[in-house]
């Protein structure tokens, strides 16, 4: 991975796997404690998930997704920190 300049503000966001079957780990790094919102929205802008919502330390942390319910296709997941937003995809292949 290519080290990035961030702001203190600023967070790194990833998953993996990608494409994934059933359940993927997306990854994020906080400078700052902060208030965050993780959803993951489906091609229509209708969010599926929630996976976190609230206050959480600095550092590194990991959240499962499990999208054995949904049916395959393309997501989109969005982490939300105080005036920073981060998108990213995600391909699920059944």
């Amino acid at each position: 991975m290519i080290p990035l300049s961030l702001s203190p503000s600023s967070f790194i966001l990833s998953n993996y796997p990608n494409p994934f079957n059933a359940t993927t780990t997306i990854s994020f790094n906080l400078q700052h404690e902060s208030r965050i919102l993780l959803n993951v929205f489906d091609l229509t802008g209708r969010s599926v998930a929630t996976l976190a919502n609230g206050m959480i330390y600095a550092g590194l942390h990991q959240v499962q997704f499990n999208a054995g319910a949904l049916p395959s296709g393309i997501y989109i997941y969005r982490l939300t920190s105080g005036n920073n937003s981060q998108s990213r995809k995600l391909v699920l292949l059944k």
